[in-house]
């Protein structure tokens, strides 16, 4: 796991692709986001996990988060298919909450399509509660988005400093859909095609 960084962006983007068909990222989104996530004035931070390949390490997940005043805002979390049921998307969220604990949030929210319910196990071990829905948030497919409010960031990387272990019974855990603020058409895929989110 490490920072992101610009020479990233297209094995990122390919993943991205890969697992948000209708409603992947720019190339100039994550320039965008990344533009925000160094230096004194750094509102984002975005992290990359890779595993061994031939030819080198490859990037098998991503994740981000945007911090604004007291509030943390997740980006997106995507785990390539093969590394869902490892934890890869657990460690991905640990270290945004570990971010927002540096940014000093209060709160951190996300947005989860209401049909991924594998997602949205993996954020309620982490604390995260439902406090609502947007309608038809993911489009075009015009699913509506459960929102979900983690009220103290700092609790779960202070438990042992890991991410809670997921549960046998639990389905594997993939990834999270960007805020539209940041998308032109959020719509799919936590995330991955079945869900963004």
């Amino acid at each position: 796991m490490r920072e992101m960084r610009w020479w990233d962006i297209d094995a990122v983007l390919a993943l991205e692709k890969a697992l948000f068909p209708e409603d992947a990222w720019s190339r100039g989104m994550f320039w965008s986001e990344l533009a925000h996530s160094r230096g004194p004035e750094a509102t984002r931070r975005y992290v990359v996990a890779e595993a061994p390949g031939e030819g080198g390490a490859r990037i098998v997940g991503y994740a981000g988060l945007v911090a604004s005043g007291e509030q943390g805002d997740v980006q997106t979390i995507a785990v390539a298919r093969e590394r869902w049921g490892t934890g890869l998307g657990a460690r991905l969220l640990t270290e945004l909450l570990r971010a927002a604990t540096a940014f000093e949030c209060s709160e951190v929210m996300l947005e989860c399509r209401v049909d991924n319910v594998r997602a949205q196990k993996l954020y309620e071990r982490f604390g995260f509660e439902p406090i609502g829905f947007r309608r038809g948030y993911y489009q075009p497919g015009n699913v509506d988005a459960l929102v979900m409010r983690l009220a103290d960031p700092a609790a779960p990387v202070s438990m042992a400093g890991t991410a809670p272990e997921p549960s046998p019974a639990d389905p594997p855990d993939s990834s999270l859909p960007p805020d539209p603020s940041h998308r032109a058409d959020p719509a799919n895929g936590v995330q991955g095609p079945e869900t963004h989110g």
